[in-house]
């Protein structure tokens, strides 16, 4: 007997489905107040390797260079990006919809860590309501004028992933690593899942390659030797870039003062790629 539908098309395998077929386009619509250009998501086959931290540094290299930029911070149960920026706020709302926050430059911030009393306060909910948060940022938050958001996910391949790349147009993803054949391996999980939604894996950020010893300068490869250029050569990602690990980077995120960061141009080919994916895209 054919199974009863559930109308959640996203998580549903049946292609000759009536329903699906009349559907139209799943894009998931934004607020009369919104206008967003480009869309990047920014993904990790695991947690632990910096996704956030990426996320904030590519967000705030956008800002500095004139773009309009905000983030959706999609990592619902675990939402670091308003401790980044030092935001602590409460999100205010009007009869259009909800408004973001601010950080010190003027990136707009939409998280569920903004709604809360308490930023330490559990996140428990199960999937549907993960997935329902996400598209109520992006629906029903008057974002204004945005040429590029950035969106946080949550680690690994779960069900928020399919959630933001088949209801929001995402333009690309850049994909987070740790030099470790672990982490390589499950990168490629995420890779795969983007090219099974035609999604374009524009570049790979290796974070926590290498510490440089601040009296001597010598480079110690404390999680292992790099392996960027070889990932981005086994899964074809266009572009890489390597990140050291820096005390000042995590003092000025526990300070919630991200944006002071000088990243010395090591995220400049992914931005170049990101860039160029984006005018193919448009040229197409």
């Amino acid at each position: 007997m054919a199974e009863e539908c559930s109308h959640e098309c996203g998580s549903c395998g049946v292609s000759s489905c009536d329903d699906r077929a009349d559907a139209g386009p799943t894009t998931f619509p934004t607020n009369a107040r919104t206008n967003i250009k480009h869309v990047i998501g920014v993904v990790s086959g695991k947690g632990g390797v910096g996704k956030s931290l990426i996320t904030s540094l590519l967000a705030s290299e956008m800002q500095k260079r004139g773009f309009k930029v905000g983030i959706l911070d999609a990592d619902v149960t675990g939402p670091s990006i308003p401790k980044t920026f030092g935001i602590t706020n409460p999100l205010t709302a009007d009869a259009d919809g909800i408004m973001p926050a601010y950080t010190d430059s003027g990136i707009k911030v939409m998280s569920v860590n903004l709604m809360l009393p308490k930023d330490d306060i559990p996140v428990a909910w199960r999937g549907p309501v993960v997935s329902g948060i996400i598209k109520q940022f992006w629906g029903e938050t008057s974002w204004g004028d945005i040429d590029y958001l950035f969106v946080d996910m949550p680690p690994g391949t779960s069900d928020v992933f399919l959630t933001v790349f088949q209801s929001l147009p995402v333009d690309g993803i850049v994909t987070v690593s740790a030099p470790q054949e672990l982490v390589a391996m499950i990168v490629g999980k995420a890779v795969n899942l983007a090219h099974d939604l035609n999604v374009p894996v524009v570049g790979l950020v290796e974070n926590m390659a290498y510490f440089k010893c601040d009296s001597c300068d010598k480079v110690h490869h404390i999680f292992g030797e790099p392996q960027g250029a070889t990932v981005a050569e086994r899964y074809g990602i266009p572009a890489y870039a390597t990140l050291p690990i820096d005390p000042d980077f995590a003092r000025l995120c526990d300070t919630g003062k991200v944006e002071e960061y000088d990243v010395a141009g090591a995220l400049d080919p992914i931005i170049a790629q990101m860039e160029k994916s984006i005018a193919e895209k448009a040229a197409e």
